[in-house]
């Protein structure tokens, strides 16, 4: 069920629309070769409370996040907790993908995604 509101800050819009201009290689290949074109509707860089999240699937309430070799430093891991855990305080699921899975098994991480959607659409 799609959550019917999320708080937004829309103070971050301009920042949303740089990380959106300046995408990583990773983002743009998920983006361009698999979310862009699915048949669920997926947002890129969207503004969810304090936070911009990589990707959003608004009907299946999920988020999927793209960690990069800055995502695994101590202070990092403590900050990506907290933000997964407010999001899923928001009824929303997150899933993480390194750069490397995007890199060396592109496929496995669409069918990953796929099942995801269809979890949270059951």
């Amino acid at each position: 069920m799609e959550c019917e509101f999320l708080p937004r800050n829309k103070k971050l819009s301009p920042y949303s629309r740089d990380l959106r201009r300046n995408a990583t290689k990773q983002e743009n290949h998920l983006w361009y070769d698999f979310l862009k074109k699915h048949p669920l509707r997926f947002n890129r860089q969207r503004i969810i409370g304090e936070y911009i999240v990589d990707f959003h699937c608004p009907k299946a309430n999920l988020v999927i996040e793209l960690d990069g070799s800055g995502h695994y430093e101590d202070d990092a891991i403590e900050y990506d907790k907290r933000r997964t855990a407010y999001l899923e305080s928001l009824g929303l699921t997150v899933i993480r993908f390194t750069n490397t899975d995007i890199d060396r098994n592109f496929d496995g991480v669409c069918q990953m995604i796929e099942e995801a959607i269809l979890s949270q659409l059951r």
